[in-house]
């Protein structure tokens, strides 16, 4: 039996954790066929993809923060302020997003995060479905990953 010894460290490295990055995309990448088609595609690489909704004076009402990588576009953030929420703003901005991963990014499916407390009834009613829930994420609140197929 070998025996050997491991010196652990905890600090944050930049420098470190690029290295695992690529060595671990790189483990990935020899080991699935799909990613290793990918492999230095655009298709790759995430690409942002941001919806802004400006009330009358310029100020922001809402906003959706994602990405599309492969053929899903993920929904990051997804905000409405509380003077416009009720009125479809949020609805328009997530079917733009929707529309725009479509038309121009070839997505066939979507996925989001989301606690409890926040908006899970609101993407089921637009057609997104409960894939995964985790209790007490946060200790006392459930977050939920919903997707949809697209299109």
């Amino acid at each position: 039996m070998v025996c050997r010894m491991f010196r652990l460290e905890t600090e944050v490295d930049k420098a470190r954790r690029d290295l695992l990055h690529r060595r671990l995309r790189d483990t990935n990448t020899a080991s699935s066929p799909v990613l290793r088609a990918l492999r230095g595609t655009p298709a790759e690489r995430e690409s942002p993809l941001h919806v802004w909704a400006l009330d009358a004076n310029g100020a922001l009402a809402g906003g959706l923060v994602g990405h599309t990588w492969t053929t899903w576009l993920h929904v990051t953030y997804l905000w409405v302020d509380t003077a416009h929420r009720g009125t479809g703003l949020g609805t328009a901005l997530l079917s733009e997003a929707e529309r725009l991963a479509v038309a121009d990014r070839a997505c066939t499916h979507a996925r989001v995060e989301t606690w409890d407390f926040q908006a899970p009834d609101f993407y089921k009613k637009r057609g997104y479905e409960v894939v995964c829930v985790i209790p007490d994420y946060p200790p006392g609140v459930t977050e939920y990953t919903l997707t949809k197929r697209l299109g």
